[in-house]
């Protein structure tokens, strides 16, 4: 039988390995006589092994995303310039001194107002969200505290200066540039030193063609556009150059035979002067196979870290790419293909320009350009604070709560208030049309931004969800959800059967599929139990439409010692042994259970009887006890499954790690903080050794577990050891290769594993995650088109589609609630192989339904009846048939491409009717929902975008997807509440 999806998860967290983003080599150069001219250590990023594999198209990659994009990352040009917005001034206890600046943003997420924070200090800038409350106070010291700022020299006053705002945005600006400059050298097939490359007058017809698909070539005299160091007035730079805009920032190239060239310099110091300064550069070598090949110490350079070799195979048609980096260079993506091999020439500059462009960010953060940055920083910090000195008691207040401003002034100074704040507002705004006209601010990145199906975008489960969930399961295709109303078995908006009433209140749970377990944690206070059942016997109540089990029918299931726990885990490999470690008050309880030498889910004749129950399987092994209760817990697997299997716990202060075999604790990390929210520690397998994500407050740190070695734990630091800060402060975190996502009770906030970077940022109202084990799950609020036409997306969607929102209209969400009224949520699902870019193997059997369950013919679209096919059946141009089609019908056009009349939605099935009637006459209390069915094929094209890109430049269609590749259940546009964003404005989500 093949492994379940968290056997699955465990194993590919194996697989992906900082392999994929090369190994540090040393590279020697030298000269046509084998002398040594240059050495480096660099990071080698090939894609494959072999340099010379088969030229195919990659067959393993990864989504290609900006890491920390602007329009998410500076925040006082997006939110507070140009806005109502409060400046403090301090110094901290070492008498350092620093900025902080509020505002209260709501912008269009209209139902979800939170307060944003900057924290400018010499050793860098701090960013965060606090939730917004009418009824609380929110003073300075409250949100300094929250960015672990407790003690300062004197409370931090306020600045009342409106130009201050200048002061601030060149703070900011210190973050890096949002335009770039790159080097683009051509070097001929056997040269071996920059002095040749630099030589060459002029390239090859292979080097213009790669010149005409980086960008345009344009006038240098009279250029008013970005001009990255180049002359603009006199054409002492060279008289054309080649420039472009992607995803709003401007990028020109330093071509090297497009800068002067000089017969008398041998060593060209014109064209050198300008790539040697830039920190990317282009190599495109001539020559399929060079020999030898080109190393980065061939060129002399010491502020040049990151070169990409290029090399074009034109028999072939195709990009090869090679990436090389300085060794003190952070991991940056996208992870190169493998073989990193591009036949679509598009697709392989898309991937170039963000791999430079992260590139150059993560160079911006090795030693040598951080110290530059934190110096100036520091620098312009203290010359700000001391031309503020003077004027400190005549144009500031102390200690003034931000709440007392915003978002209304004292009565007593209303109209003062209103015309400061006018003037403030005005040079605000002026500053920031000032930055947009010099081209040096990020305004533009969203709305250029290309129009893409995301991998997180989910779909929509169950729609119209009526109850509060707890926590939850896959169980096949369908989801054991614990709700207030007890344990539900739910299948989309088919059905929603009770398996266990509101007598047993479950608060964790776990489906093994694979061992034909159901493992409960039942919370009723001192009367806290662990529950284990047969899923077979379970499915076979479900089967026989037998009534919801109580807490009486559960007696012969629980688990005796583990009265009062507080919590559980499992280990992630039970290949051969599941482990279980339950935690009451300080004693952490270790279960095992052997796995049966039946592989799978018997069928019921092999079972032993349904009475006997699996609680006589598992097995005591002993007891460890804490100084403290976990509020956190983690199993980790030793690599030997010997006697290293470790437990990490989070309490008081501190994060430690157990050796369940002797119960010994070590000290992990300590928390430096006055006041501690643990959020998970997360095991990540990197390259066959354990680390762990821990994630508490705002901080998320990764460190190495070293294993035992000889009875002692050594916690050594370690160079893949790094440090992020979320945004807003979660209240839960997933790994989903190689994405981390952070859930907060109103957006999700997505970053990558290897490095921490932010990739995308959405506001989703009412945010609860209910299960993450493999695909995500999560209800969210739902829009108010979707509760006036009683949960269906398809009406909306004929209107106006989310990923292509019309200028000028906001995302409509529900209008405030009267009192009594319940807010309607829906239950999204974010496929995991959407999120890996794998396929995964997993049972498709629902256990609502007994026998194999094959696939209708047609799903009902309102119009018409859409065939329903897996991607892996279907060709590209099949694909384009559906996609165009679809189009044409849920316009309401003919053949011909003319208006038709609308037709009646087509009614259910007959068979599928009567299931449905006799489910729900012979099930008590089950749950029904009034939307229609969804469709789930992903290889339908968005009406709405058609209608909006009639040349289909950015509708995604299933001719976009990966033909082998089956991401099953991708979500229609219309039923995703992601989309991409239509101002520089947070991105909001329509729940649709």
């Amino acid at each position: 039988m093949k492994s379940s999806v968290s056997e699955d998860l465990g194993c590919r967290r194996g697989d992906f390995s900082r392999k994929h983003y090369g190994s540090v080599e040393l590279l020697i150069s030298s000269d046509a006589d084998g002398a040594i001219q240059r050495a480096g250590r660099f990071r080698v990023e090939n894609g494959s092994s072999d340099e010379n594999a088969t030229a195919l198209p990659g067959t393993w990659r990864t989504a290609v995303h900006l890491e920390n994009p602007e329009y998410h990352t500076r925040w006082y040009f997006k939110y507070f310039l140009g806005q109502v917005h409060q400046n403090y001034i301090g110094n901290d206890a070492e008498k350092s001194p620093f900025f902080l600046s509020v505002t209260l943003s709501d912008q269009n997420n209209q139902r979800v107002p939170q307060y944003r924070a900057i924290l400018w200090r010499k050793t860098g800038t701090q960013k965060i969200c606090l939730p917004y409350s009418p009824t609380k106070t929110l003073s300075v010291k409250s949100i300094l505290s929250a960015m672990n700022l407790d003690k300062f020299e004197k409370g931090p006053r306020e600045i009342f200066h409106p130009e201050i705002q200048k002061d601030l945005l060149v703070l900011e600006e210190q973050e890096g540039s949002v335009n770039f400059k790159f080097g683009v050298l051509f070097a001929k097939d056997g040269q071996l030193t920059d002095d040749e490359m630099f030589s060459n007058e002029v390239g090859s017809d292979a080097f213009q063609k790669f010149l005409h698909l980086l960008g345009d070539t344009v006038t240098l005299k009279g250029w008013t556009g970005y001009r990255g160091g180049l002359d603009t007035k006199n054409d002492t730079t060279g008289i054309h150059s080649v420039y472009t805009l992607y995803q709003g920032h401007e990028i020109m190239f330093h071509v090297s035979t497009m800068l002067p060239y000089s017969k008398e310099n041998k060593q060209q110091v014109e064209r050198k002067r300008h790539i040697g300064n830039d920190i990317v550069t282009i190599v495109f070598q001539e020559g399929e196979e060079p020999c030898p090949a080109f190393k980065p110490s061939m060129i002399r350079s010491h502020f040049t870290h990151i070169f990409a070799l290029v090399r074009y195979d034109q028999q072939n048609d195709n990009y090869r790419l090679k990436i090389f980096s300085e060794e003190s260079v952070p991991l940056f993506g996208p992870p190169l293909p493998s073989p990193p091999v591009f036949t679509d020439h598009q697709e392989f500059r898309d991937f170039l320009l963000v791999k430079l462009i992260n590139g150059e960010k993560a160079t911006l953060e090795t030693p040598t350009f951080a110290q530059k940055r934190r110096r100036t920083l520091d620098m312009l910090i203290r010359s700000l604070h001391q031309d503020l000195m003077p004027d400190l008691h005549k144009n500031m207040l102390n200690r003034r709560s931000f709440s007392d401003v915003l978002p209304e002034s004292p009565k007593s100074a209303r109209k003062k208030e209103e015309a400061r704040q006018a003037e403030f507002v005005r040079i605000g705004q002026a500053l920031k049309l000032k930055s947009i006209v010099r081209v040096d601010a990020p305004s533009g990145l969203v709305a250029s931004g290309i129009c893409k199906k995301e991998p997180w975008e989910p779909q929509c489960f169950c729609s119209d969800f009526p109850h509060e969930a707890v926590c939850a399961d896959p169980w096949g295709q369908a989801l054991l959800v614990s709700t207030d109303a007890g344990v539900l078995l739910v299948d989309g908006d088919l059905l929603a059967v009770p398996v266990f009433d509101r007598t047993l209140p479950v608060k964790q749970m776990h489906v093994l599929e694979a061992l034909d377990l159901l493992i409960l944690r039942a919370d009723r206070g001192k009367d806290a139990r662990l529950f284990v059942f047969r899923l077979s016997a379970v499915q076979k109540g479900i089967e026989g439409k037998q009534a919801a089990w109580s807490r009486c029918d559960c007696r012969e299931n629980k688990l005796e010692k583990t009265k009062g726990c507080h919590l559980y885990a499992i280990n992630t490999h039970h290949s051969r042994e599941l482990r279980v470690v339950v935690a009451i008050r300080n004693k952490l309880l270790l279960i095992t259970r052997k796995h049966n030498k039946l592989r799978g889910v018997p069928s019921p004749s092999l079972l032993s009887p349904v009475s006997e129950s699996p609680v006589e399987e598992f097995q005591y092994i002993r007891e460890i006890c804490l100084t403290d209760s976990p509020v956190v817990m983690t199993l980790v697997d030793g690599p030997t499954e010997e006697s290293d299997n470790l437990i990490c716990v989070a309490y008081r202060h501190q994060f430690d790690v157990v050796n369940e075999s002797t119960g010994e604790a070590f000290r992990l990390h300590h928390v430096e903080a006055s006041r501690v929210h643990f959020v998970a520690a997360i095991d990540v397998y990197e390259d066959g050794e354990a680390g762990l994500l821990l994630c508490y407050n705002y901080s998320c740190i990764y460190k190495k577990v070293c294993p035992f070695n000889g009875g002692s734990f050594l916690v050594q630091p370690s160079a893949s050891d790094f440090q992020f800060c979320w945004n807003q402060a979660p209240y839960a975190v997933v790994c989903a290769f190689p994405y981390l996502l952070a859930f907060t009770p109103d957006s999700m906030e997505i970053r990558l594993v290897v490095n921490g970077n932010l990739v995308h940022t959405a506001v989703v109202p009412q945010l609860q995650l209910v299960a993450s084990r493999s695909d995500i799950y999560f209800t969210a609020a739902a829009a108010e088109s979707e509760v006036l036409s009683g949960g269906s997306s398809k009406g909306a969607s004929a209107h106006n589609s989310p990923q292509t929102p019309p200028g000028g209209e906001a995302p409509v969400f529900p209008s405030s609630l009267g009192e009594g009224e319940i807010q309607s949520k829906n239950l999204y699902k974010i496929p995991l192989r959407n999120l890996v870019g794998r396929s995964i193997e997993r049972p498709l059997k629902s256990p609502l339904v007994p026998k194999v369950i094959t696939p209708p013919t047609s799903i009902s679209v309102g119009i018409a009846a859409i065939p329903v096919t897996h991607s892996l059946s279907l060709s590209r141009m099949e694909i384009k048939e559906i996609a165009s089609r679809t189009r044409r019908e849920l316009l309401g056009l003919s053949e011909d491409g003319s208006p038709r009349s609308e037709a009646a939605p087509k009614p259910k099935s007959k068979a599928r009717k009567q299931f449905e009637d006799s489910r729900g006459a012979s099930t008590p209390g089950t749950v029904r929902s009034t939307s229609s069915d969804r469709v789930t094929s992903g290889s339908l094209e968005s009406p709405s975008t058609a209608e909006a890109n009639p040349e289909g430049q950015c509708a995604s269609t299933g001719s976009d997807q990966d033909p082998g590749e089956d991401r099953e259940g991708s979500p229609v546009w219309g039923s995703s509440p992601f989309q991409l964003p239509a101002s520089s404005d947070e991105d909001i989500i329509d729940l649709k």
